[in-house]
């Protein structure tokens, strides 16, 4: 395996930044370096700290949420289990509800904004890796940032991949996976996910549930 030590010279992706300052550029590195991998378990000992919460412990979850994460919203609740990447990079808005075994692999930032909702065993998946089997044995890998509008709803399974942005409003279907960018105001489903059908652009104005329980 290939150590960070290695990284400026390597063949496949010379560079003098620290493997961190990559991870964050977009660029590929190396998460066995010793600062990424510092970060990462930081972080699973707070999620694990958090797992292991009572549902009464409330306050205690939030202040965890709050040491974790980026940016935490005031009203939030994270069903446990709970996994992230780093943490740090993971970005929730207000009224945020995310149910049983929500994954956020956040290599790259993950940005979500106010009043999501997130089914069960939802996973927002940042990470790359190389096509090439010589820097991908070597273990190189990437990422991109994933960003979810206002009012989005995920369905129970869904799967959104690295560089994907969901428009407000939008329903996504369980178990669909998302590869590209959806716009707002749809309902998408499927493998790659799509659009079938539009949504008011306003919901006090009149909300269509058909368009959702059709689907």
């Amino acid at each position: 395996m290939t150590s960070s030590a290695d990284a400026a010279g390597s063949p496949f992706f010379p560079d003098d930044r620290s493997m961190y300052e990559r991870m964050l550029a977009g660029k590929p590195y190396l998460a066995n370096s010793p600062e990424v991998a510092a970060l990462s378990t930081r972080a699973q000992l707070l999620t694990e700290r958090y797992n292991t919460t009572s549902v009464t412990e409330g306050e205690l979850r939030h202040l965890l949420l709050v040491d974790l994460l980026g940016t935490v919203g005031e009203v939030i609740e994270i069903r446990p289990p709970f996994h992230v990447d780093y943490g740090a990079h993971l970005h929730i808005g207000e009224r945020f509800f995310a149910n049983f075994g929500f994954t956020a692999l956040d290599c790259a930032e993950i940005r979500i904004g106010s009043d999501v909702q997130i089914a069960t065993n939802v996973q927002l998946l940042t990470a790359t890796h190389p096509l090439e089997p010589g820097p991908r044995r070597d273990k190189w890998e990437g990422a991109a940032p994933i960003t979810l509008g206002d009012n989005v709803w995920l369905g129970g399974g869904v799967i959104v991949g690295p560089g994907v942005t969901i428009g407000e409003n939008t329903v996504v279907g369980a178990g669909s996976v998302v590869v590209k960018d959806l716009p707002a105001n749809v309902v998408a489903v499927g493998t790659p996910a799509r659009p079938v059908r539009g949504l008011p652009a306003d919901p006090a104005g009149g909300w269509d549930r058909s368009a959702v329980e059709e689907h």
